[in-house]
């Protein structure tokens, strides 16, 4: 039997069934699919990477190839109900741009990132001087693809800056099962090791018109 990711397992919970879902930075597809048969999604994909997306075509799955961090932009607002980035804020060019565009897609943001803040991560670098290698974070600096490292105090600022509303937050540590909490306490910033949010529009924000000639990457 296949293990399901703890994150994945709080994703599912989020996620009301027959909504629309587009997952960004989709990888093989995994969650995706799990969206389209447990919660009977209308469930896209965009992927950066041309294995990932003949991953997921294999599993049936509709996506395209595209990068966060440019073809967001195309997408007409409000197209999706949620728009989901697991795991991949930290590894985009521009993080705050990537994630105002989230929210005039959709609806609702389901994001998730490794905590910089860490315990562990503040342990190693304490007592070893060099960029932290944890469970969370496993590669060397030299090969991670991760360029923009936050921690969860950084996220609030920046929830704040876009004047986001913070509809659900989640921890995760190890192996272990997802652990609600209050991201403005200092302390869960010392103990969450992966954290999770949902987030939505604080209020009737203006969006923004997609560029001239633009379309949905779906429609093509």
């Amino acid at each position: 039997m296949t293990t399901i990711r703890e994150d994945f397992r709080e994703i599912l919970r989020l996620v009301r069934p027959g909504s629309r879902v587009l997952d960004v930075g989709c990888g093989e597809g995994v969650l995706l699919d799990l969206l389209a048969h447990e919660k009977q999604v209308d469930a896209r994909g965009l992927e950066i990477s041309a294995s990932g997306v003949a991953a997921c075509m294999a599993r049936g799955l509709s996506v395209v190839q595209g990068d966060a961090d440019q073809d967001l932009d195309h997408f007409p607002d409000r197209s999706f109900d949620y728009a989901v980035l697991s795991q991949t804020l930290q590894a985009t060019r521009n993080p705050r741009h990537v994630l105002d565009e989230l929210l005039r897609i959709a609806d609702r943001a389901i994001v998730s990132f490794p905590n910089f803040g860490h315990w562990r991560v503040r342990w190693s670098l304490l007592r070893r001087g060099r960029m932290p290698e944890t469970e969370a974070l496993p590669l060397p600096w030299w090969s991670t693809p991760n360029i923009h490292l936050c921690t969860l105090a950084d996220f609030m600022a920046l929830t704040d800056d876009l004047n986001l509303r913070v509809d659900a937050c989640a921890a995760f540590a190890g192996k272990g099962p997802a652990r609600p909490i209050d991201p403005y306490k200092t302390i869960e910033n010392w103990r969450a090791e992966t954290c999770l949010f949902m987030l939505s529009r604080n209020g009737a924000a203006p969006t923004r018109e997609p560029p001239p000639g633009s379309g949905d990457l779906f429609d093509g």
